[in-house]
Formats: C-alpha cells, sequence, structure tokens
C-alpha cells in the first residue's frame, strides 16, 4: 500500500508521476492530540466525577456523547442495537471499553424492543482540534460544577505551545 504524507504541492508533483487509472484516498493530516491535553482532560474529568459523586469512565461517557467524535466507515456512522431497557442503558454509561450515544430510533425484533446507539471514537484516536473540542466541554462541566479550571487565555497559550512544539 503506498501512502504519502504532504503538502499540496509535494502530492500534486507525486500524483502526477502515478498510473492514471489508480484510484486514491485523500484526507487531511491532523496532528495527534497532546499528552498535555489528554492529561488535563483526564485531571478534570477525576474532579469533576468526584464532586457528581459518579464513576469516572461514567463521566467520561456523558462527555462523549456531549462533544465526542463519531465512529466512521465507508461514510456511514456504525450503529448498535440494545435492549431498550434502563439496565442496558446504565451498562452502556458505565463501559470503559466502547462508547456509545442512544438516538431515537426504536426497532422492535421478535418482540423485544431494541434502541439504536451511534458507536463514538475513544478519546485515545482524536487529533488535536477534536481533543480541544472536548477539553472545552470538560472545563465547562467542572467549572459548572466549582472546579476551578485554566482560563481560556491558558488554554489558549497551551495550544499554541503544543502546536508550535508538535511541528518541530
Amino acid at each position: 500500500m503506498e501512502k504519502i504524507t504532504g503538502k499540496a504541492e509535494k502530492i500534486l508533483v507525486f500524483l502526477m508521476h502515478q498510473d492514471r487509472d489508480k484510484i486514491w484516498d485523500l484526507s487531511i493530516h491532523r496532528q495527534k492530540r497532546s499528552l498535555s491535553q489528554n492529561s488535563y482532560y483526564w485531571q478534570l474529568l477525576g474532579k469533576t466525577a468526584a464532586a457528581l459523586k459518579i464513576g469516572r469512565a461514567e463521566l467520561h461517557n456523558r462527555m462523549l456523547r456531549d462533544y465526542g467524535q463519531i465512529q466512521w466507515i465507508d461514510g456511514h456512522p456504525v450503529t448498535v442495537e440494545i435492549p431498550d431497557t434502563d439496565k442496558a442503558e446504565e451498562m452502556a454509561l458505565k463501559a470503559d471499553t466502547f462508547h456509545i450515544k442512544p438516538t431515537d430510533q426504536i426497532i422492535e425484533k421478535g418482540g423485544q424492543t431494541y434502541r439504536v446507539y451511534i458507536m463514538l471514537r475513544g478519546s485515545h484516536e482524536y487529533n488535536t482540534w477534536e481533543m480541544s473540542v472536548l477539553l472545552n466541554g470538560m472545563v465547562q462541566e467542572a467549572e459548572n460544577v466549582g472546579i476551578e479550571t485554566m482560563t481560556p487565555k491558558e488554554l489558549e497559550e497551551l495550544r499554541e505551545y503544543e502546536e508550535k512544539h508538535h511541528h518541530k
């Protein structure tokens, strides 16, 4: 499998020398989330979960439901059907190996009612922009329960520092 990463000019030059019948996938390259962003997110998540008296996995799932990224395959969101019960929803919220978000779609199968859930990507897969969305949401949630957080200016300085040092 051939793969190339680079700016537009480099990619265009590369493609001009390729077989015209080949089909190529192209995507925007984004920096992987930084360890500082990740560390700060989990620090705030732990403090907020303790303040709310809920588990870290549950709060993380709630955060991903509100600020997370959908898992896509071939241009379609990945979905799963689980029984439409309080017990199933509780298990989904407390899961730490998968992350799903309920939809309004209900399916009847063999006398059983199922709810369709959208699969969410784990934050370990996020790029810096996606992690910023999640982290900004976490900051807001932490502030809502009275937890001290970085100011927007400090967060911006952290993001700029990460971008500057990631590109070197």
